[in-house]
């Protein structure tokens, strides 16, 4: 009753607030000259994304935020620790697209900076989860639980780092990031009702629909991009959702296209040092398949598709 209402207004107030804000902020990325610097190792044929606007995460939050107070006005408990965790990765990843654009160079915050800002989010988050949550989590496809016990905290902070850097790294070609954390925060529109987390379940609706709003200008060819300060912000909402769910164990289900960008990536480092030799074209994974000569349309769409029927198996598992 009264929640699938919620849920339903919460999807349609962001995804309509992210549609609307698209005339009000992209001109205005567009004046501040916040465009992309394309990295020079890319995919050459992203060189002529040079000057799209960047930073269209601010949309993404904004939304966000507007659909928090429309819809769930008791800023309480799960949902406010989501927010701020959601809010908190993205003010990181402001940060680091804004030095790259005054300092005009494709680099932003140092990586250590990055790495502690990340850090103390994960600290944030998993501590909350500690207490409140619990350290049990969910083992896939049993009806059993795990007690990580202490182990709970530096795992779970392990989790958060490496989905939000995984999210960062998905976020590559256009609409790819946005489409894929879509499908996933719709899984967690199901499984959180269904488990009784009323509040984490309207969050998931209002990231949904941040997504589906987003995507309006950002899917191909992108009028605007995330930046970091939409990849970093979607990497902590997941990251919030898996560990304020107990479904930290769902995560490289659901999540298998993030674990196939930063597997791919580690993969192709590694390999690289140790035997001089590529595993992949280009790492990430999504550059590996450009340069197959897949067009992005189809990449977004395949890796869309692998989600959707990811995210169907993890709902058989928790059945």
């Amino acid at each position: 009753g009264n929640l699938m209402n919620k849920i339903i207004y919460a999807i349609l107030t962001a995804s309509i607030s992210g549609i609307l804000l698209g005339p009000i902020i992209i001109p205005a990325l567009k004046v501040l000259k916040f465009g992309q610097n394309v990295r020079d190792d890319g995919p050459k044929s992203h060189l002529k994304k040079t000057g799209t606007p960047t930073m269209g995460g601010i949309m993404l939050m904004i939304s966000l935020i507007i659909a928090t107070l429309v819809v769930n006005r008791k800023f309480s408990g799960a949902y406010a620790v989501a927010m701020i965790v959601t809010l908190g990765s993205g003010l990181l990843g402001l940060l680091d697209d804004g030095i790259k654009i005054i300092k005009k160079r494709s680099l932003g915050l140092k990586p250590y900076q990055k790495i502690i800002g990340q850090l103390l989010i994960a600290a944030f988050l998993s501590t909350y989860g500690y207490h409140n949550v619990g350290s049990e989590i969910l083992a896939p496809f049993t009806k059993n639980t795990l007690d990580l016990g202490l182990w709970y905290i530096p795992i779970a902070m392990f989790v958060v780092v490496g989905t939000i850097n995984s999210v960062n790294l998905t976020d590559g070609i256009d609409g790819l990031a946005s489409s894929v954390t879509m499908i996933v925060a719709l899984f967690f529109v199901f499984v959180t009702y269904g488990l009784g987390y009323d509040e984490l379940a309207i969050f998931s609706a209002c990231i949904g629909g941040a997504c589906l709003g987003f995507l309006r200008y950002n899917s191909y060819p992108a009028a605007v991009f995330m930046g970091d300060t939409g990849s970093l912000a979607l990497g902590g909402a997941v990251a919030a959702l898996a560990i304020l769910s107990g479904l930290i164990l769902y995560l490289p289900i659901i999540g298998i296209v993030y674990v196939a960008e930063a597997l791919s990536d580690i993969i192709q480092v590694l390999s690289f040092k140790l035997t001089g030799k590529r595993v992949f074209k280009m790492a990430p994974l999504h550059h590996h398949f450009e340069l197959s000569g897949w067009h992005e349309t189809k990449i977004v769409a395949t890796f869309s598709i692998v989600t959707a029927l990811c995210c169907l198996i993890g709902l058989l598992g928790l059945l």
